[in-house]
């Protein structure tokens, strides 16, 4: 397994968000409803971006919207850098959401080595489907997921359990055919199609609660959210959601807590920060001034945040730090707006003009 270093995972933040912003601008472009979710929202109200430790990203929308942004896919998708797989456009595929992946890297998760796909740096595209509103019905709605969730892990968990019997069964498991599976999945999600209940799930993926889901409206109702500097679409209501799925979200997990995922293959690419896909557009700013955010003992890294003269407020962060090459200045020692001005001017040069 492959200890990441703050390198690596800092450049596999910065992969990542460049998929944020492709998902994001076939959204925008589509007229798709999305909102960043689970550890991406946490990161973006208790950090300004990634949780420090956090190796991935995550995005959900509703039924309809996926089946949207699934087809946008299809036409929208910079195909020179980016790939959308999920279980009807990738042969092997076990998991009942999509992944938006990142050509040119490879991020092999412990125990999925011989999965028959590419697997790429990704962030997981997550679809919500309705829950029945009674609550025998619920009950029994919940086992239907569960067991389909845990027939497709199969093909993991033959090797991944720790118990050998779970090992035995799990191999039994992943003997009944792939196409079988999913046709079970099928008629969970046409059933959701036929009412609108008040809460919704991700069929193939544990909820906070043992059967109810989450609630429609979080996901119905959106307000921009800012990560890692750049503006997306994120839950309205924020405090109800994280409350529900992690408590007391403003307090850090213990580090026995932080989940990282078991990697045993990584290879990354430099994301291709543009100015269209950092600046969202426009000419060169105007430059107004130079901010650090806050920074807090569990997060100590620079995060350089230049706010533009934009119509639209636009706003650009470059993850992390600025390299080297482009000038670096301590934040705590005194500096003159010139020499911040300078060093910004300077960055804008050496951005990459390409995919204009």
């Amino acid at each position: 397994m492959i200890q990441l270093d703050e390198k690596q995972l800092h450049q596999l933040q910065r992969v990542e968000l460049e998929l944020l912003l492709e998902a994001d601008r076939i959204c925008r472009k589509c007229g798709i409803h999305y909102n960043i979710i689970a550890g991406t929202l946490l990161g973006a109200v208790r950090h300004g971006g990634f949780i420090p430790w956090d190796d991935d990203a995550d995005i959900a929308l509703l039924r309809g919207e996926y089946e949207k942004f699934r087809r946008a896919c299809e036409t929208e998708l910079d195909t020179s850098r980016f790939y959308f797989q999920d279980h009807e456009n990738t042969p092997g595929y076990r998991w009942g959401y999509g992944k938006l992946r990142r050509k040119g890297t490879t991020f092999l998760r412990e125990h999925q080595e011989h999965m028959p796909y590419e697997q790429g740096v990704f962030i997981d595209v997550f679809p919500l489907d309705s829950v029945p509103a009674a609550p025998i019905a619920r009950q029994v709605h919940s086992a239907r997921c569960y067991l389909i969730r845990k027939f497709l892990w199969s093909e993991v968990g033959k090797t991944a359990a720790k118990n050998p019997w779970k090992r035995l069964l799990f191999r039994v498991m992943s003997c009944v055919p792939r196409e079988t599976i999913f046709r079970r999945y099928a008629k969970l999600v046409e059933a959701g199609c036929h009412h609108s209940s008040r809460w919704v799930r991700i069929l193939t993926f544990p909820t906070p609660t043992k059967d109810e889901g989450y609630l429609r409206a979080w996901y119905e109702h959106s307000a921009p959210t800012v990560f890692e500097g750049q503006t997306f679409s994120g839950i309205a209501d924020v405090d109800s959601y994280l409350s529900f799925k992690f408590g007391n979200y403003h307090e850090l997990p213990p580090e026995s807590r932080r989940k990282v995922h078991p990697v045993t293959k990584l290879q990354l690419v430099e994301p291709q920060m543009t100015k269209t896909n950092v600046l969202r557009g426009g000419d060169r700013p105007c430059i107004i001034e130079y901010r650090y955010p806050q920074r807090t003992s569990s997060c100590k890294r620079m995060s350089a945040v230049f706010l533009c003269d934009f119509e639209v407020q636009g706003v650009l962060a470059w993850s992390r730090c600025l390299p080297s090459t482009y000038g670096m200045w301590d934040p705590e020692k005194p500096s003159s707006r010139r020499q911040r001005i300078n060093i910004a001017q300077s960055f804008f040069r050496r951005l990459p003009v390409c995919s204009l």
